[in-house]
C-alpha cells in the first residue's frame, strides 16, 4: 500500500514539469524524436512501409515490390506468357540479399507453385510475402489473359516472319553453305589422294586376280566335261556313266549349298566373282598398310558432301526435305 502511494506522488511530480514544459511550448518534435529509444526500430516485426502492385504497361506486367534492405520500391517487369512466378522471386532476390523467403499465395492462403505462368497469376488478386511481411496485390484492371488462340496466332506470326527472313536471305545463306560444303570437299579430296592411289593398284590386282579364277574355273568345267564324254562314249557306255554323272551333278549341288552355308550368299556368278574381288583388295590392303575402313568413311563422308552441293545448286529442291545420299559399296 506504501509502494502503491510512493509511486503516485512520483508520477505527480514529474507530470508537473512536463506539463509546464508543453504550455511553454519547450517541448518540441525534435526533443521528443530524441527522447525515443532507438530500439524501436529494430523490433522483430517488420513494418509495412510500403504497398506492393503491378499494373500492365505495353502487354508487359510490372510489379512494384518494396525491398526490405534498401527500404525503398523496386520495378520488375515480366513477360505474361513465357516468365513465371519462379523467374519474379528470382529476380527479387537477386536484386535484394536481404529478402530470406518469398512466396505468392491465393487469397485462400493456398501456395502458388513457382512454375505458374505470369498471365495466369494475374487473373486474381494474390498475397505476396517478403520474409515476414505480407502485400494484397489486387489483380490489374483491363488484364486479359493470353489464350490459346492468341498463342496460336502469336506462333503463326513467328513462323510467317522467320519464312519471310528464310525467303530474303536464302539467296545469301545457299552461297555461304555452298563456299563451307565445297571447303571441306576440297580437304576430303586431299586426305584420299594418296589412298585413290593405292586402292587403284589393289583394284587392279584384284581384277586380274578375279579373272584368272574365272579362266581357271571355265577350264577345270571343260575339263570335267571332256573327261566325262571320253569315259562315256569311248572306254565305257552310258549305262555305266550314267550314275557317275548323277553322282558329280549332286557333288556340285553340295558344293553350291556348303558356299551358301559359309558365305550366307546365294551361289551367284557375278556375286562370287565380286566377292573375290573384295577378298583380294583386304587381302592385299593389309600387306601395303592401307586402312580400309578409313578409306570407306572418307569415300563416303566424300558422296554426302557432293550431294549435298548438287542439292543447294538445284533451286527447286531448296524447302525439300533431306534424303539419304547414295551409299558406296564397301
Amino acid at each position: 500500500m506504501a509502494s502503491a502511494r510512493l509511486l503516485c506522488v512520483v508520477r505527480q511530480d514529474l507530470y508537473q514539469p512536463m506539463q509546464s514544459l508543453i504550455s511553454r511550448n519547450l517541448f518540441r518534435k525534435q526533443q521528443i524524436k530524441a527522447l525515443v529509444c532507438p530500439c524501436s526500430f529494430y523490433t522483430s516485426q517488420t513494418k509495412d512501409f510500403s504497398e506492393a502492385r503491378v499494373e500492365v504497361r505495353n502487354g508487359l506486367s510490372v510489379f512494384t515490390v518494396p525491398l526490405p534492405s534498401r527500404r525503398e520500391e523496386c520495378e520488375f517487369t515480366l513477360k505474361p506468357v513465357s516468365q513465371t512466378v519462379g523467374d519474379l522471386l528470382h529476380y527479387m532476390m537477386l536484386e535484394d540479399g536481404g529478402i530470406d523467403r518469398a512466396a505468392v499465395y491465393t487469397d485462400d492462403g493456398v501456395r502458388i507453385s513457382r512454375s505458374t505462368t505470369i498471365d495466369v497469376l494475374l487473373r486474381n488478386s494474390f498475397k505476396l510475402v517478403i520474409n515476414s511481411t505480407e502485400y494484397d496485390i489486387k489483380a490489374p484492371e483491363g488484364f486479359e489473359a493470353a489464350t490459346s488462340e492468341d498463342i496460336k496466332e502469336l506462333s503463326d506470326a513467328k513462323n510467317l516472319i522467320a519464312h519471310l527472313y528464310s525467303t530474303m536471305n536464302v539467296e545469301q545463306h545457299q552461297i555461304e553453305k555452298e563456299k563451307e560444303l565445297l571447303q571441306k570437299l576440297e580437304n576430303l579430296k586431299l586426305e584420299l589422294l594418296p589412298m585413290e592411289k593405292q586402292m587403284d593398284t589393289l583394284n587392279a590386282m584384284a581384277k586380274r586376280r578375279t579373272e584368272i579364277l574365272s579362266w581357271a574355273g571355265l577350264a577345270a568345267m571343260g575339263i570335267q566335261f571332256g573327261f566325262l564324254a571320253r569315259l562315256t562314249w569311248w572306254d565305257y557306255s552310258w549305262d555305266i556313266m550314267e550314275p557317275v554323272t548323277y553322282f558329280v551333278t549332286y557333288g556340285t549341288t553340295m558344293a553350291m549349298f556348303a558356299y551358301f552355308v559359309l558365305t550366307k550368299q546365294e551361289y551367284n556368278f557375278v556375286e562370287v566373282k565380286d566377292r573375290q574381288h573384295l577378298l583380294s583388295v583386304h587381302g592385299n590392303a593389309k600387306k601395303t598398310g592401307l586402312d580400309v575402313a578409313k578409306y570407306n568413311e572418307l569415300k563416303e563422308a566424300t558422296a554426302k558432301l557432293e550431294y549435298d552441293i548438287k542439292r543447294l545448286r538445284d533451286p527447286l529442291q531448296l524447302h525439300v526435305p533431306m534424303m539419304d545420299p547414295p551409299k558406296t559399296l564397301k
